[in-house]
Formats: C-alpha cells, structure tokens, sequence
C-alpha cells in the first residue's frame, strides 16, 4: 500500500491505457485508515489516496463476475452502515467525508480521461448498480449496496443515488481535470 498524488495516478494509469474498459465505485464497509488489497485504489477520510498495486490491469475481487479489464476504486469508509427498505440509510460510524466523495469523482475524471472512457454508468459503475443489474442489490438481497446513496456535497446536500452523484462531479471536474 502506498499514498500517491494524482501526478503518480496519472503515470499508473496511462500504463493501463487499452486494458481497462469499467470502472467500479465501492466503499469498503470498514473503517477510515483501514485498507484492503481487493482495490487498486482506496481513498481514506482525508482524501488521500492509497494505491495497492502498480498495475492497474492486476485482476483484483472487488465486483462479482465484474473483475477482469475492471479497475476498482474505494472509500475507506461505511463501517456499521444500513440500508433501509425505504430508501433511507444509516452511514454508520465512519460516513464518507465531503473530502472522499470530492476525491472518488477527481478521480473517475482523471482516469476516464487517461484511459480514453467516458464518464458513462454503463462505465462507471457503483458497486450497488452492478449487484441490482445482477440481483443481489438493494431492491433483491440487499447483499451489496456500496455508494447506493451519498448526499450530494457541496450541492444541495440532499442524498442522491451515489453514482449519480460521484458521475455528475466527475464530468464537473471533466477532462480539464488538473488535479
């Protein structure tokens, strides 16, 4: 595990140019400053960001039958955290942080531009929308529901779906992404 700035990200990824075509948005259910090599990058409370590997086409498990040409991104947070069947949900007790939903999205725009993706969601993908497309999300078993909801930071602070909100923020930062 190593702290990188977005200078070293941007080295790392285009090393992976034309090797990875998804993105997987995930918190790891843990603490802040716990970290887990499922991910190629993991972004703690204070926005930092930790890399796990230098190879960002290394197949890691983070996303179930989703893992190959897939690079996988993860706020270290949401230990103790519940989804309701209406919608509603707990962030526990490590909620993301304004600075980790800010970084998560610097990040997708970096990426998506060094990689030559678009900022899409059939690309950039949470891991909640990729476990309702194969039913195990929220609306089945409700076994995976990472970023299903993130408020919508420094917005209107409503809670959003979090793809949505990590996307919007992402094209936001865009392909002028000088982060």
């Amino acid at each position: 595990m190593k702290k990188i700035s977005f200078e070293e990200l941007t080295t790392l990824a285009e090393k992976a140019t034309g090797k990875i075509s998804k993105i997987y948005l995930h918190w790891t259910a843990g603490n802040y400053h716990q970290f887990f090599i499922d991910y190629h990058l993991l972004i703690d409370d204070d926005g930092s960001i930790i890399a796990s590997t230098d190879d960002f086409a290394e197949r890691k498990c983070h996303t179930y039958m989703r893992n190959s040409n897939a690079l996988a991104v993860a706020l270290c947070c949401g230990k103790d955290a519940v989804a309701y069947a209406d919608g509603n949900v707990d962030f526990g007790t490590a909620p993301p942080t304004p600075k980790q939903i800010d970084t998560m999205a610097r990040v997708v725009a970096l990426l998506c531009k060094q990689l030559n993706l678009p900022i899409s969601a059939d690309i950039v993908i949470t891991h909640c929308e990729a476990a309702e497309e194969d039913g195990y999300g929220p609306s089945t078993t409700c076994e995976r529901w990472d970023l299903w909801k993130l408020p919508d930071l420094p917005g209107d602070g409503q809670i959003k779906g979090g793809g949505d909100v990590i996307r919007g923020k992402a094209l936001w930062y865009g392909g002028d992404c000088h982060c």
